[in-house]
């Protein structure tokens, strides 16, 4: 118990000190409230923020507001495992698409992630980065077309992706006929700014690939699926305009 109550802490104070850095006026009682605590307990925070050397600035009287010196630096940060797989996950398809600009300090950021994991996660990691396909950009006319999959269903995708889940998915084809299919979604690829899953179809009984944005629902059904290899989707997949 003491070592949870240790961890909520640190990830309050991280979260503090991110907090106000940015309000222009926050009280120790509007941040009580939003952090679930009582006033007393952020007042022994902020008293050992100021220990750390944090400039913690106090208005004087009733209410007044507490503010934290912008010149502060980012400090820590604590990631859950999901959060920081996603990170390591776009770190390497920001490198992979080649882009000359913001990767710069991307390799630091991503040997730090990789030497926060024991090697069996970070095995599992690469597997899914080697899951994650990035093919040429495309075209106008695709990109004309092109709308953000609802959140709810980006999410149950990549949960499915990640965890090699089966999903039943509603899907609507160009010419706006609809379909239910039950999927093993094993690939994903970029064309960018279009991300498609690439999976095997039930009712196909063989490989298809399906534009996310024209997924309409979907639903994880609890089975799981064993990984085929990438060379069991061609040649629908494995084009010349592909590249691992």
């Amino acid at each position: 118990m003491a070592r949870t109550n240790a961890q909520e802490r640190l990830k309050r104070i991280d979260l503090l000190a991110a907090q106000l850095k940015q309000d222009v006026h926050c009280t120790v009682a509007d941040l009580a409230r939003q952090h679930g605590v009582s006033v007393r307990t952020i007042t022994r925070d902020l008293a050992l923020m100021r220990e750390q050397g944090m400039q913690i600035d106090a208005d004087r009287g009733r209410g007044g507001g507490v503010r934290l010196d912008q010149r502060w630096g980012v400090g820590r940060m604590n990631l859950s495992y999901a959060e920081a797989v996603d990170l390591l996950i776009s770190i390497a398809v920001a490198e992979r698409m080649n882009s000359p600009i913001f990767l710069a300090n991307l390799g630091s950021v991503k040997r730090q992630l990789e030497a926060s994991f024991a090697p069996a996660k970070r095995d599992k990691i690469n597997r899914l980065k080697s899951r994650i396909l990035i093919g040429v950009t495309a075209s106008i006319y695709v990109q004309s077309g092109v709308t953000a999959p609802p959140k709810r269903i980006s999410q149950t995708l990549h949960q499915a992706f990640v965890d090699q889940e089966n999903l039943t998915i509603r899907y609507q084809r160009e010419d706006g006929r609809q379909s239910t299919r039950q999927i093993a979604p094993h690939y994903l690829l970029l064309k960018y700014p279009v991300w498609y899953v690439v999976a095997f179809d039930a009712l196909t009984d063989g490989p298809r690939t399906f534009r996310c944005d024209r997924i309409l629902s979907a639903q994880r059904d609890g089975t799981p699926f064993k990984l085929m290899p990438i060379t069991s989707f061609q040649p629908s997949v494995m084009s010349s305009d592909l590249f691992r």
